[in-house]
Order: C-alpha cells, then sequence, then structure tokens
C-alpha cells in the first residue's frame, strides 16, 4: 500500500522515513516530541479558561490551587480532574465570586464525592480551613432526621437522646479530635434504632410511659422488628432518664466469636518480615497488627511523629510507654517514614504527616481500604487482633499492656482473664530477676 512518495517513486510504509515532530509550539519543551501542545501547556490553558489568567486579581486560596495543579507532577491526571462536570462550574463560579470560597457555601451544592475531594483539595492548599467532616455530616443528618418527624414529643425525645446524649458525648470523648468513620456509624445506626423503637410503639398505639416488659418482649421478638439489638442504649438511656419503665440488658462481652488461630498468625507474621515482594507499607502494617495489635482504627492514624528513628534503634509510640522495634520491622518502619506518598496528586503541598497517607490530601488512608489490603495479604483484623492479644496477655501484665499498646486498662483487664494470666506474683518475680 502506498503511504507517501510522488506519483513517480511511490514508497510503502516501511520505506517511508518517520516524521519529526517539533517540539511543543507554547513552550518549546524539547522532552516533548509530539504534535500539538505539551500536558503542561495544555493543563494551563485550561486554568485560564476556569480561573481566568494569572495577570487576574484571584483570591489567594484559588491562586495558590492554580500554582499547585500547574506543577503537579501528573498534568494528564489533573486536567482530566479540571474536565469533569462536577468540579470545573464550581471553580468556575469560586473565581468569578458567584460563589464564595466557604464551607457553608459548598454545602448548598448536591452532595458527592467528588464535592468532598474538592473541598479536601481546597482545604489542602489552604484555600479552605480544616473542619471534622464526619460531625458535620453527623449534624445534618440529624437535623433532617428530627425535621421529618412528624411526632412532636417523639421529635422532643429524640433530639434530647441524638443531640444532648450522643453527639454531646462523642465531642466529650474526643476532645477536640475529628470524629472517626467508626463513631459516625455507630451514632446514625443508634439515632435509626431509636427511630424504628419509637415507630413501633406508635404502630401497637403505645408510648415509651404506656410501653411494659411485655411490649418488649414482643417487639423484640417481632420479625418485622429493625434495629433490635442496637436499640437497646436508646431504651437503656430512656430507662435511666425515667421515660421508661422497661429495660434491655446490655451484652456482657465474653471473649472474641471467632477462632483465635496463633499458628497461622506467625507463619503470616515470618512472610511479612522477610517477603520483599510485597510493599513496605503493606508489611508494616500487617506486622502491626499480628505482633502489637493494633486495628486498622489505629494503624491509620499514625503519623510521623509517632516513629522515633534513631542512630541504633527506632521506637514507636502506640501507647504512653514508647516500644522499641526489633529488626527488620525498624528498618521497615524507616523505609516506610521516608518514602510515604499518597495517591493524591493535587493539593498536597507538602510531604504529609500521616504515615500511610490515603487518597485524598492532607488524609490518612481510610480503615475500609486498610482493612482491604490487610485481607489481600490473608490477615482477617478481627481475628488476627484477637489473637495477639489473647497471646500478649497471657505474658504481659494488663497494666504494661495498655500502657504501651494504647488500650483501655479494662480492656487489658478482661484479656487477661480470658486468657487464665496470672499475674499476682509478678512483682516477686521481678524481685528474684
Amino acid at each position: 500500500m502506498i503511504a507517501s512518495g510522488t506519483l513517480d517513486e511511490p514508497l510503502c510504509a516501511d520505506c517511508t522515513a518517520p516524521e519529526v515532530w517539533h517540539t511543543c509550539p507554547t513552550c518549546t519543551d524539547p522532552d516533548y516530541p509530539h504534535p500539538g501542545q505539551c500536558a503542561r501547556c495544555l493543563i494551563n490553558r485550561r486554568l485560564n479558561e476556569l480561573l481566568g489568567s494569572s495577570s487576574d486579581a484571584l483570591h489567594p486560596g484559588l491562586e495558590a490551587l492554580r500554582h499547585n495543579i500547574a506543577t503537579t507532577e501528573h498534568p494528564i491526571t489533573a486536567r482530566r480532574w479540571l474536565n469533569k462536570p462536577s468540579v470545573s462550574p464550581v471553580l468556575s463560579d469560586l473565581a468569578a465570586g458567584r460563589r464564595a470560597l466557604t464551607h457553608e457555601a459548598l454545602d448548598e451544592l448536591p452532595d458527592s464525592p467528588t464535592l468532598a475531594h474538592l473541598r479536601q483539595v481546597l482545604v489542602g492548599v489552604g484555600a479552605l480551613p480544616e473542619r471534622d467532616e464526619y460531625m458535620v455530616r453527623l449534624e445534618r443528618f440529624l437535623t433532617g432526621l428530627l425535621a421529618s418527624h412528624q411526632d412532636p414529643e417523639q421529635r422532643k425525645v429524640l433530639h434530647r437522646y441524638t443531640i444532648w446524649h450522643l453527639v454531646r458525648r462523642l465531642r466529650r470523648r474526643n476532645n477536640g479530635r475529628p470524629l472517626t468513620p467508626q463513631q459516625f456509624i455507630s451514632a446514625r445506626q443508634r439515632t435509626h434504632a431509636a427511630v424504628a423503637f419509637l415507630n413501633w410503639l406508635t404502630a401497637h398505639d403505645l408510648t415509651l410511659e404506656t410501653c411494659r416488659q411485655a411490649d418488649l418482649d414482643r417487639w423484640l421478638t417481632d420479625d418485622s422488628a429493625t434495629y433490635r439489638q442496637t436499640a437497646g442504649h436508646f431504651i437503656r438511656w430512656a430507662r435511666t432518664n425515667k421515660l421508661t419503665t422497661v429495660h434491655v440488658p446490655a451484652v456482657r462481652w465474653n471473649g472474641p466469636t471467632q477462632p483465635l488461630d496463633d499458628e497461622h498468625r506467625w507463619n503470616t507474621a515470618r512472610r511479612l518480615l522477610h517477603d520483599d515482594t510485597l510493599k513496605p507499607e503493606d508489611r508494616l502494617a500487617g506486622l502491626l497488627l499480628l505482633l502489637y495489635a493494633q486495628g486498622p482504627s489505629a494503624i491509620h492514624r499514625l503519623t510521623t511523629e509517632d516513629i522515633e528513628a534513631g542512630a541504633q534503634e527506632v521506637r514507636l509510640h502506640l501507647g504512653d510507654a514508647p516500644v522499641q522495634l526489633p529488626e527488620p520491622v525498624a528498618a521497615l518502619a524507616r523505609t516506610v517514614a521516608a518514602n510515604r506518598k499518597g495517591h493524591a496528586t493535587i493539593g498536597a503541598l507538602a510531604p504529609s504527616p500521616w504515615l500511610f497517607p490515603g487518597g485524598q490530601p492532607g488524609r490518612p488512608i481510610s480503615t475500609t481500604q486498610l482493612t482491604q489490603r490487610l485481607n489481600n495479604l490473608g490477615i482477617r483484623p478481627n481475628q488476627a487482633r484477637s489473637t495477639a492479644l489473647f497471646q500478649l496477655a497471657t505474658e504481659i501484665p494488663a497494666a504494661i499492656l495498655a500502657r504501651t499498646l494504647g488500650i483501655h486498662t479494662d480492656v487489658a483487664v478482661a484479656w487477661q482473664r480470658l486468657s487464665a494470666g496470672d499475674w499476682a506474683t509478678y512483682a516477686a518475680e521481678v524481685s528474684r530477676r
């Protein structure tokens, strides 16, 4: 097949000399031997379309966003993100002043994962202040639920339970720290359970005051009833506040429900210690779970300040007292701390302070993603953590276990009793050493 040449001297594709493209016509980048503008120039042109030219007066936060996107390591990914229909109109409105650059103005838009990521990008570049997103979501959920409830008496009870009990207790427990996803889910489930129980009472012409134990037992055995186990928290609260006389006893923890497999735990730990084909961050997270009984919710909150890397030893702060990491765990901790990098390409202005960065700028890896990565290694977090705690409780006194692993003393004592660990003679044993 003729590909080039002239009528007198036609050339096929094999004989045709490859065409040499010119450099980028805008920035004359010699490392871009392709037709048209390079990816860096294309993203700058897109930024001019959305935010205006760099000479125009722009909000300092948006100017920081422009600089961050223009100098990103992956311009093609940034350009795709800018072209999303849920991102580009918002940025245009913010730049033109049609929408204020505040959290409250963004709250007026339909909630979506893309909007949540855009908000976190703006927080990452300093355009918006940091805020507790899970607490905001919880307050918004409770406001809508209370407004939609028809019965004024039940709405008053729900307001007392959700706002003055659940939310107030969360604020006191966290003491300024942001809510975790587990706390948000638990508060929402307990609220749904309270609504389900009150709706069941209304359907059977009952109230909290007129409900008797026989009625409660009928509800607990009703297959059509929902949130029967979770509603026990609301019923116990109502009884404490003298709103009802019925009672649901709390379920006492009697040990792990899943089998404990110590042999599988050690086999997996040996693999993580010596298999260099696995990612260092996955190996470190798995070893923290298998050796130090740290669950995904505790691992994902670790920061670089929790690691003290000296010339001779590496210490990790899991609780009040640091733990000295042995080799090769110490080498893994050094590697992860030195080479940590999340998946966020926009908004990550500085190295992440988190030991396990996540996909959003300034955020750690989510517990769901971390659990999935542990599952890919053959680790079941709940079962593995229970096995580790059981074994550690037989070897270490409860007070030391709580201080080094960052767990509550009551939890350490419960595991010590479960493992039949007897430390009554611990002081005498130390004196003989």
